[in-house]
């Protein structure tokens, strides 16, 4: 599993990497997770969706990624929405 960052002008940015099946990947992927979500980020897990269109699903604790997931993208909230 890779946990990125989108960076607006540069793309992702690999911020974690690992197999959440080994405990000290697993470790390593929670932390940072968590780190991502106290600096106000979102995260979401991209997958296909009906007809093969590309989709994803907020997540808000580590827990709720599928086991089959390969990434998880974190993205800056949009300023001004409401809280």
């Amino acid at each position: 599993m890779k946990l990125l960052r989108m960076t607006p002008g540069k793309g992702d940015v690999l911020l974690a990497e690992g197999d959440p099946e080994v405990a000290e990947d697993a470790e390593r992927l929670i932390e940072e997770f968590r780190r991502q979500l106290d600096l106000g980020m979102w995260a979401a897990v991209p997958h296909e969706g009906p007809g093969g269109h590309r989709e994803a699903t907020m997540v808000r604790d580590f827990a709720e990624i599928p086991e089959a997931a390969e990434r998880v993208i974190f993205f800056p909230k949009a300023a001004g929405g409401l809280r």
